[in-house]
């Protein structure tokens, strides 16, 4: 794949279950292993970022917990306690490689404010060009969300599409995205993300972390469609990443999309909280998918919710299902008087406005399957 072969910027996600035996101990073999791949590719040239978890394993271990908590002040106990320990875990690891690590903790928050995502992006691009390995992990002191729904995959591709890394390796107990109903084999490569592909990942996860192959197919869409490739395989494989970029590397690779979104609407289409939703008709549904085109107030059947002017929103087709989000140009309450209103009226009712779009396409994202 030209891809593997022209990455110059690797993200590697490594799942709780790839770092701890299972009871909270440390696999430290598995560490110093991934931290000597990671530097044979610094060595190449490649800029490389971890997204490591672990931190509510390890403080489970160091509290001598049999099973991972259900409560969450118990859970945050964990990563607060463990959360220190996995950077040192990480520094430790990379020591013997003269290779320093900084630690950034993100919550989805984090990236939804504009300013706040430009920010993390420029720290990021300091880190990497200061030859520093960011170890990313989700703030899960303070993040409840993330805690219960355990997203590190999403967030991994959140990192790769933030900093326009060429590939995302995910590394778990999965071999890979099996054909379970068919074959019964790992599938090697994965060009286009269908219903099939995405009804393979069945409902799959460990005693020691929440997530499954369900949201590592979701971490490969949103990574792809930013133009980054995505290989998802053991950890346990000794020598997994070297043997990726020697090209035999067991494991499922989903290529990139050729045509990556621009930095503004990977931002709209991932990171931001929408505020709203508007309902659409079969025409202006068919207008944004098929044409490109702005959508216009015509074509919109309701809004719902309560938003401002600039605010994101979610486009709902016909079919109930979330075709795109973009930047509205209306509040709610100017764009309830507008309904399937045409150019003219709407000129009419807004006098002095240059521009009567409800959603520009420059600001527009398609988010569909």
């Amino acid at each position: 794949m030209h891809f593997l072969e022209n990455a110059q910027r690797v993200v590697i996600k490594l799942g709780t279950g790839v770092l701890t035996s299972g009871t909270g101990d440390l696999n430290t073999d598995v560490v110093r292993g991934i931290a000597e791949q990671v530097a044979a590719l610094k060595a190449r040239g490649l800029e490389v970022i971890l997204v490591s978890s672990g931190a509510v394993g390890l403080g489970r271990g160091r509290l001598g917990l049999a099973q991972r908590p259900k409560r969450l002040a118990a859970l945050q106990m964990c990563a607060a306690v463990g959360q220190s320990k996995l950077t040192e875990l990480w520094q430790n690891a990379f020591e013997p490689h003269g290779i320093t690590v900084g630690q950034l903790l993100l919550t989805r928050e984090d990236v939804r404010s504009r300013k706040r995502h430009v920010a993390i992006k420029d720290l990021f691009e300091e880190l990497l060009s200061s030859g520093i390995v960011p170890i990313i992990n989700e703030n899960d002191t303070v993040s409840a969300a993330e805690i219960k729904f355990g997203d590190n995959d999403v967030l991994s591709a959140m990192v790769s599409a933030m900093t326009k890394a060429h590939l995302l390796i995910i590394l778990s107990t999965a071999p890979g995205l099996v054909d379970m109903e068919g074959s019964g084999e790992i599938v090697p490569v994965v060009e286009s993300i269908t219903p099939e592909i995405a009804a393979m990942a069945g409902e799959s996860g460990t005693v020691v972390g929440t997530g499954g192959m369900i949201t590592k197919i979701e971490a490969a869409r949103l990574a792809t469609r930013a133009g980054c490739g995505v290989f998802i395989g053991s950890g346990q494989d000794a020598g997994i990443i070297a043997s990726l970029f020697d090209g035999h590397a067991t494991g499922t690779l989903f290529t990139p999309n050729r045509l990556p979104m621009r930095s503004q609407k990977r931002w709209l289409a991932w990171f931001v909280k929408p505020q709203g939703r508007l309902e659409i008709d079969a025409g202006a549904a068919c207008a944004l998918r098929e044409k490109g085109s702005s959508l216009l107030a015509k074509g919109v059947v309701r809004c719902v919710g309560e938003f401002q002017e600039g605010d994101v929103v979610v486009v709902y087709g016909p079919d109930g299902e979330p075709l795109a989000r973009g930047l509205v140009a209306y509040s709610s309450a100017e764009l309830t008087r507008i309904l399937g209103k045409g150019s003219s009226e709407i000129r009419e009712l807004f006098t002095g406005r240059k521009r009567v779009e409800v959603i520009h396409r420059d600001a527009l994202v398609l988010v569909g399957a």
